[in-house]
């Protein structure tokens, strides 16, 4: 209903505390989910449980630009958030009656619950922190600067924009659930999850750094073919990294850990739009942009290499840490 709202003021403090109420409802989704699927799914279930929900927050995106490059050129930005508030509740019914019971959650995920101070001594839970900021990085400079972007130095329409920005989202979305899909195979197979879900994440961000290509690329075919690419390779990466933290966490822990993972990765969604138009300002042009964002997602990638470790569940109810997950103290 905030964004519904947000067509309706005017004036920056009102517009700001909507935007604030959306924030602070959206919260909760992500410690919501881990929570569920680390209770009630199966290792090998996790990775196309966890893309299909990824595969949503891409979508909406990618049907947000292309529907809203096309109202707002016609219609103006009210209408556009008006329509998008209201329509978003239409998935309210089905959830309601499908949603899971309370009472199928087992005890033993109730028991033991980690203290915050307990999660933040963990290496591996700085590393699910410090690897989603870099990655969301990535993604909350191609959500809030793309559109700007093609239509400034690619000097497209609007509509062309709404399209090409569309597409970009939709390869993300296709490619996240492939990688679930094929994660959760190699683990029925026999993979371990440090295997499967640590080169996941690694390959995907390695990769993504082809987005610096689409600045140095003259020719919009290729520059468009570039940024599908590392569309994709990000969609790798965001198959595995919640499924990481889930089995980390364990029904126990993990609604806390992912509370704390999305406060932390979450603060890209600051970082990434500040910093990218600082340096669009100073700079004139997004060459330098496009090079923060690869250098972030590449560190990223390092983070999950060198500070990880192991992808197995924490024993919270001992004294000490499993393999490779060593307190940062």
């Amino acid at each position: 209903m905030s964004t519904a709202a947000t067509g309706l003021v005017s004036g920056f403090v009102t517009l700001f505390a909507l935007r604030l109420v959306l924030g602070m409802a959206e919260s909760v989704a992500y410690p919501c989910y881990c929570k569920i699927l680390a209770t009630d799914f199966a290792e090998q279930q996790r990775g196309l449980a966890n893309s299909l929900i990824d595969a949503g927050t891409k979508c909406g995106p990618a049907l947000g630009t292309l529907l809203g490059g096309m109202l707002m050129a016609r219609f103006g930005w009210r209408p556009f958030f008006i329509v998008l508030g209201l329509a978003s509740m239409l998935w309210l019914p089905p959830w309601l009656r499908s949603k899971p019971s309370l009472g199928t959650s087992s005890a033993a995920g109730l028991k033991g619950t980690p203290s915050f101070s307990r999660i933040l001594r963990l290496r591996s839970a700085w590393a699910t922190f410090l690897g989603m900021f870099c990655a969301n990085y990535f993604w909350y400079f191609l959500l809030t600067w793309l559109p700007f972007y093609l239509v400034r130095e690619r000097h497209l329409s609007m509509d062309r924009m709404a399209s090409l920005g569309a597409v970009a989202y939709v390869v993300t979305a296709a490619s996240t659930m492939m990688a679930g899909w094929l994660a959760d195979r190699a683990i029925a197979r026999g993979a371990t999850p440090t295997r499967v879900r640590k080169r996941r994440t690694v390959f995907g961000l390695a990769f993504s750094t082809i987005v610096l290509g689409v600045a140095m690329t003259p020719n919009l075919t290729a520059a468009m073919v570039l940024l599908m690419l590392a569309c994709a390779s990000y969609g790798t990466y965001t198959s595995s990294h919640w499924a990481i933290t889930q089995t980390l966490a364990g029904p126990a822990g993990v609604g806390r850990w992912t509370g704390l993972q999305n406060l932390i990765g979450n603060l890209a969604g600051i970082a990434a739009p500040t910093i990218t138009g600082f340096v669009v300002e100073r700079t004139g042009q997004f060459l330098v942009a496009f090079g923060v964002a690869a250098a972030v997602v590449l560190a990223g990638a390092s983070v999950y290499v060198f500070f990880l470790g192991p992808v197995e569940p924490v024993a919270w109810s001992g004294s000490g840490m499993t393999t490779g997950l060593r307190s940062v103290s």
